[in-house]
């Protein structure tokens, strides 16, 4: 019998051969120098090796030798840690299985570098691993670091920009108006930058992808294109405090390729206010549209609060809108005048669930529903316009001051130290201008001017 050189590479000398047999590897290292002497003993002889190779380390160099395990022992293991050679190991547990890791020396330092379940991972994936982590070792990589670094690179390429818009869209639920239901937020995304951008992994967008974009709206549809941009640059802080590595610049800087929009800011039309009295008038249908748009001119509200009124809203003579139909996101009330309530009484008959202004499907009308009414007639002003009319009313027409005109249309006036003190709602004050504007609305005539020489 002749012991020659192992086929395969083990313990320090990577790649060389050792002057040793497969066959001693089956005893424990510590019996290495029995059996060394008993194959003396039997008449082996022994090849020579060269001298850097032959030394008494040969233990070691056994104790490192690969491929010690097999799936039975695997699978057979008691409790504990089996070497299978090379630093990998197999943890064995009573309960939960058992797992593979890799020992690792990396500058010096051990690193223990967990490989998997061995029900979800085999031997052979365990030694392929081993392999490969291995082979960084030699060119003086970490294995743990360098999976950590593939990982988050997958990640960058898995989070496409329509994954981090919604991921943003939900962060930002609870602070946004009817927790976003109605999709005024993330519509101008899901409209003009998801269908081009979507897809794309959110770290890889620049300034480019991002004007060419926009340029078709850019000057075309301004202010849909401003909301669009800032939602865009939210999204990508929000993509940056993930941990992506995305240029939060991006916006600025595609803003800069695409100059200064030319669009022309158009405020909604607005009726006159010296032509209210006798448009109101001509509201005598008793129909459910004019019912409401007799309201909405009397209360100054949007169109929104009035079409989804309900009448658990209702107070006396106050109208109190809560907080989360209001676009300031603040509870306002309203005064009703007494043309007001009378109003709310013959809207009563058209009450369904609680809902004043329903339409045929049981549901609040629409928008274009009061819309129509002024297009049928040829007018050029729109629902929302009559606030502006009451506020240039205001105004001209009578000595009510800013603050309390500005409240009465629930915009937020002064600053914040200033709101911090003034902490009233002007709502007697208000009932008296809204009594005024009633009986103003409400005349058959216009307003009469004194035009007499003093």
């Amino acid at each position: 019998m002749v012991v020659r050189y192992c086929d395969f590479p083990i313990g320090a000398g990577e790649g060389r051969r050792t002057y040793v047999s497969r066959y001693p590897t089956l005893f424990h290292y510590e019996y290495l120098f029995i059996v060394f002497i008993y194959l003396l003993h039997q008449g082996v002889s022994f090849e020579t090796a060269p001298p850097h190779i032959l030394r008494w380390n040969i233990g070691w160099n056994i104790m490192r030798a690969r491929h010690r395990l097999s799936a039975v022992e695997v699978k057979n293991a008691p409790p504990g840690k089996h070497p299978d050679g090379g630093g990998l190991w197999l943890y064995k547990k009573e309960q939960t299985g058992g797992s593979w890791f890799l020992r690792v020396v990396v500058h010096g330092r051990r690193r223990e570098m967990g490989l998997g379940s061995i029900q979800e991972v085999s031997l052979k994936e365990a030694r392929e691993t081993a392999n490969k982590a291995r082979a960084l070792v030699r060119k003086g990589k970490d294995p743990i670091k360098e999976r950590e670094r593939r990982k988050r690179q997958a990640a960058r390429e898995a989070n496409t920009l329509e994954q981090v818009v919604n991921d943003a869209f939900e962060s930002r639920k609870s602070s946004l108006k009817g927790d976003g239901k109605p999709g005024q937020w993330i519509n101008p995304l899901v409209n003009h930058v998801l269908p081009k951008l979507g897809q794309i992994p959110v770290a890889e967008i620049d300034q480019n992808d991002i004007r060419h974009t926009f340029a078709p709206i850019w000057h075309s549809k301004s202010a849909v294109a401003k909301m669009a941009m800032d939602r865009l640059g939210i999204c990508l802080r929000h993509a940056a405090a993930l941990g992506l590595d995305v240029d939060l610049q991006a916006v600025d800087k595609a803003k800069a390729l695409l100059g200064k929009s030319r669009h022309v800011v158009r405020h909604v039309p607005a009726m006159a206010w010296a032509d209210l009295p006798e448009f109101f008038t001509s509201l005598d249908a008793g129909t459910l549209t004019s019912l409401a748009m007799r309201f909405l001119i009397l209360t100054a509200a949007r169109s929104g609060e009035v079409r989804n009124l309900t009448l658990d809203e209702i107070h006396d003579d106050v109208w109190v809108i809560p907080a989360d139909r209001m676009k300031a996101g603040k509870e306002h009330r309203v005064p009703l005048s007494s043309a007001a309530r009378k109003i709310l009484e013959e809207a009563k008959q058209f009450e369904r669930h609680g809902h004043v202004f329903v339409g045929n499907r049981g549901k609040p009308i629409s928008d274009m529903t009061l819309s129509a009414l002024l297009k049928r007639r040829g007018l050029e002003a729109r629902p929302h316009g009559f606030r502006t009319s009451f506020r240039t009313w205001c105004a001209e027409a009578t000595d009510t001051p800013r603050e309390i005109a500005e409240t009465a249309l629930a915009h937020i006036s002064g600053g914040a130290v200033e709101l911090a003190y003034r902490r009233t709602d002007y709502l007697d004050r208000r009932k008296e201008l809204m009594e005024e504007w009633a009986a103003y609305v409400t005349s058959e005539c216009g307003p009469v001017i004194d035009e007499t020489e003093p």
